[in-house]
């Protein structure tokens, strides 16, 4: 009983709600790599260098060193690859998928994990056009879907659109210096 206090007492202080699914993550896939019939997983191992060099670019490494890309094939032809980057929040995670095109531009941006508490403002971040920003940009280009939407949602869902924005950045940076070389390969 003390154990189920203790816990209860902690995630009423770090403020976590459970998380919920947006989208399922082979959703997520089909409409990010369209066309794609065939799927790869790229796991890439970073040195302590490279998971430096990573933090220090956009504040963030993967938790476990290991980057997974997912690139995705029709015939010989690359369709596209993508990544699932998390982004913890003081009100829970968020989990995005950022999907590339060969040449490496953004083809399209999907939230797939909120929390209980975070759906509604992510959802109205949604709604109001956060991810047709991302469309386009490069590595090394700074996300301003925030900025886009700044005037028409409130200020909670404005703050998870800042958040999906670092999740966006933090997914350009690792495909620009670790990824964009092997995907354009056919």
């Amino acid at each position: 009983m003390t154990k189920w206090i203790a816990g209860a007492a902690v995630a009423v202080v770090l403020h976590i709600t459970p998380t919920v699914v947006l989208v399922k993550r082979p959703d997520a896939v089909r409409t990010l790599l369209p066309g794609a019939e065939m799927f790869f997983a790229d796991d890439i191992h970073l040195s302590d260098v490279d998971a430096h060099r990573l933090h220090e670019a956009v504040d963030w490494s993967p938790e476990d060193g290991v980057l997974t890309f997912y690139t995705g094939r029709q015939g010989a032809r690359v369709v596209g690859s993508l990544v699932f980057v998390r982004v913890d929040t003081p009100h829970g995670p968020l989990e995005i998928a950022v999907g590339f095109k060969p040449g490496g531009a953004v083809a399209g941006v999907v939230v797939t994990k909120a929390t209980v508490e975070t759906k509604p403002w992510v959802l109205e971040a949604l709604r109001a056009g956060l991810t047709d920003a991302y469309k386009g940009l490069a590595p090394g280009a700074t996300p301003g879907g925030a900025a886009a939407i700044a005037s028409s949602v409130a200020a909670l869902s404005h703050y998870m659109a800042e958040q999906v924005d670092k999740g966006v950045a933090r997914a350009l940076a690792a495909y620009g210096a670790f990824y964009n070389h092997v995907s354009t390969a056919s």
